[in-house]
């Protein structure tokens, strides 16, 4: 089936998004564990997301648990090395279909300011031929209105999109919407498919 766009999220597909990671370097695992236990940090996150002020929303969930106040304010102040590094093979990926004329968008649940702020450090971010992001959009993954929004903007069949992403549940919404689809598990596996697809040569996806 033909396609005539590639759609990549960004979190874990160009960037790692680890922040575990960067708390267990700076306070240790056992801290870490108990600090994600009480705090719901990813659920702050997820307000980021759907559009909630990056830096409010952040330092008024500190405010909530005293104890954990310098800590969580790091999920802003050092928000740049929870988003690290980039996955060079995937941004390679990127650029070798856009050199291929392949459009290439992004799909990314990511909030506004820190979405903006991220386009300073990584410039690939700035080469898409559509962007879509949630904090924008008001409306995440995996919940079906996004993807809905995604092809009424870009009015492409469903069927000719292929989308990659980390997680199951925003592949199975895709699925849901008729797009062809990868579940990301590193770059070399994209990398293989986008070669089967016809979409890149072997030597344009290493």
């Amino acid at each position: 089936m033909t396609i005539n766009a590639v759609i990549f999220d960004i979190g874990n597909v160009l960037i790692e998004w680890q922040p575990e990671r960067y708390y267990d370097r700076v306070i240790g695992e056992d801290r870490r564990r108990a600090m994600f236990a009480e705090v719901d940090l990813h659920g702050m996150n997820d307000l980021v997301d759907q559009g909630h002020h990056f830096t409010d929303t952040i330092y008024e969930w500190a405010e909530k648990y005293p104890e954990w106040r310098d800590e969580i304010r790091m999920w802003h102040d050092k928000w740049i090395e929870l988003a690290t590094p980039e996955i060079p093979q995937s941004v390679r990926l990127l650029r070798a279909l856009r050199k291929r004329a392949v459009p290439v968008f992004a799909l990314t649940n990511f909030g506004v300011q820190n979405f903006d702020y991220a386009t300073t450090v990584y410039p690939f971010l700035n080469e898409f031929d559509q962007l879509y992001v949630s904090g924008r959009m008001q409306m995440v993954k995996p919940h079906a209105p996004i993807y809905q929004a995604v092809e009424q903007d870009c009015g492409l069949a469903p069927e000719t999109l292929l989308f990659a992403d980390d997680r199951i549940d925003n592949i199975e919404a895709a699925q849901a919407r008729g797009w062809q689809t990868h579940l990301f598990d590193g770059p070399q596996g994209w990398a293989t498919r986008l070669v089967a697809e016809g979409l890149l040569t072997e030597s344009e996806a290493v």
